[in-house]
């Protein structure tokens, strides 16, 4: 008999890799969410991001949510999280209070829509004021932001995860790890890409052992030197091997969420299943071991 409480990992998708996204909370989220298991993934993460369609969901009230957590129940799967990507648009360190209010707002509405999918965590993107003039007090705007999502994120549940991005802003681990410490609570952790580790030329030993025992969720995705994006898993530059080693090191365990962007390509399932294989073969051989639905 295995050992339910031994260590592994689970796979999930990121919705923007399956034909059909995008969906109001009027859609048919059943059809759509079928592709999961069907593609032998764990769990879906989704994304609220600058796309008219995807803003709109921060206005799901408890009832659109309820719709989409159970057709995911009915289709066996679950919803693992939710990419709050739009604070690239609504800027948290922006040089306008009335777009820095909006942030909170933002961030408001966020966590109690992850809190009515069921979702665990919500991963916070490490933008500043992405579409804006560096200014010399986004980084502080930034983590006081995050310091005062704790006390809602902690009555809901959810456990905030600050994505290392691509740009100038949070771009490693480390620097995730320097808001993480200075909010000290167990509701603002690191939730690492390892994509963009190796997009922005850092080195994972460093990254890695950075997060060790705060990274609560992590994305896999391949990627080149300026190409953060849309690079087919396996052909980008990620030293997968090495990674892998490094999270059995550590004995890592959690959710592994595969990103990709295929634009309701016709063959987007099979797309997903292909760098399914290839995380999951990876891994093994590392010696993590990967949990099956």
């Amino acid at each position: 008999m295995s050992d339910p409480l031994a260590d592994g990992i689970t796979l999930g998708i990121y919705e923007k890799a399956l034909v059909g996204n995008a969906l109001s909370d009027g859609d048919d989220w059943r059809t759509f969410l079928e592709q999961v298991p069907s593609a032998g993934f764990s769990y879906l993460d989704i994304s609220i991001d600058e796309t008219p369609e995807r803003e709109a969901r921060l206005e799901w009230d408890a009832a659109a949510c309820r719709t989409v957590r159970e057709a995911a129940s009915d289709v066996g799967t679950d919803i693992g999280g939710v990419c709050l990507s739009i604070h690239r648009k609504i800027g948290p360190g922006s040089a306008d209070p009335e777009v820095r209010a909006h942030a909170r707002e933002v961030m408001a509405r966020g966590l109690q829509v992850c809190h009515d999918l069921g979702a665990p965590v919500i991963q916070l993107a490490g933008y500043y004021a992405y579409y804006e003039e560096p200014n010399p007090d986004a980084e502080r705007w930034y983590g006081e932001l995050l310091a005062d999502a704790v006390p809602l994120a902690a009555r809901l549940g959810v456990v905030m995860g600050i994505e290392n991005v691509d740009g100038n802003d949070v771009t490693s681990i480390r620097k995730a790890m320097e808001f993480v410490d200075a909010v000290d609570s167990p509701y603002l952790q690191a939730y690492p890409d390892l994509g963009n580790i190796a997009e922005q030329g850092m080195d994972p030993d460093v990254e890695l052992a950075a997060g060790r025992g705060h990274m609560v969720a992590m994305h896999a995705k391949d990627v080149r030197r300026g190409e953060p994006r849309r690079v087919d898993m396996g052909t980008g530059i990620v030293d997968w091997d090495h990674s892998f080693e490094l999270l059995h090191d550590q004995h890592w365990t959690g959710r592994l969420m595969i990103e990709m962007w295929n634009d309701d390509a016709p063959d987007s399932v099979e797309r997903c299943v292909r760098a399914r294989r290839f995380i999951e073969e990876r891994a093994t051989a590392a010696g993590v071991p990967v949990i099956a639905p």
